[in-house]
């Protein structure tokens, strides 16, 4: 009986952990992410593809929109629509990382897609836009360019989900 208590109680602390590590995994998101968009920024003119190889240029490009530059040419409006998004996003995930600080990849990924969010909050908030310059292609087909906070952003959506079929995987 002792010892099931004491996992139980082990298991509700590691739940409730510290936000600390994940905070720290966001912060280290936005830190390249700035950092790569300052470089890109100072080095790169506005427009002009660098080819890196075959398939991958640099390019300095400016998204007024969300993904895909959805809602690009809305007329403002979105700036501050996509800046609430983000933040309101970032409480939520605030919390749930609080509330689940021991289940480690569901927070890695929460981590990744917190970071991501406001990496690109900033950029609204400095800019009224967000800067990428990831341009992958091929050919004369070009995937719609992004940075490092959509990356991130996108490889927590993909441990999200996989995270998911493991736990439902583990439940049968």
């Amino acid at each position: 009986m002792a010892r099931t208590m004491s996992k139980t109680a082990s298991k509700t602390s590691a739940a409730n952990g510290s936000l600390a590590p994940w905070l720290g995994v966001a912060l280290i998101v936005i830190l390249f992410d700035q950092l790569t968009k300052i470089a890109v920024q100072k080095v790169f003119a506005y427009g002009v593809a660098h080819e890196v190889t075959s398939f991958f240029n640099l390019i300095l490009v400016y998204n007024r929109g969300a993904a895909f530059s959805f809602l690009a040419m809305a007329g403002g409006w979105q700036r501050w629509a996509f800046t609430a998004l983000g933040v309101v996003a970032a409480l939520v995930i605030c919390y749930l990382l609080k509330r689940h600080g021991g289940q480690k990849m569901f927070c890695t990924a929460l981590a990744l897609i917190l970071g991501g969010a406001l990496g690109n909050v900033i950029d609204r908030l400095a800019y009224g836009h967000v800067i990428d310059f990831l341009d992958f292609h091929v050919r004369t087909w070009h995937w719609p360019a992004f940075n490092l906070a959509d990356s991130a952003i996108t490889v927590g959506a993909v441990l999200l989900v996989l995270d998911e079929l493991r736990r439902v995987r583990g439940a049968r």
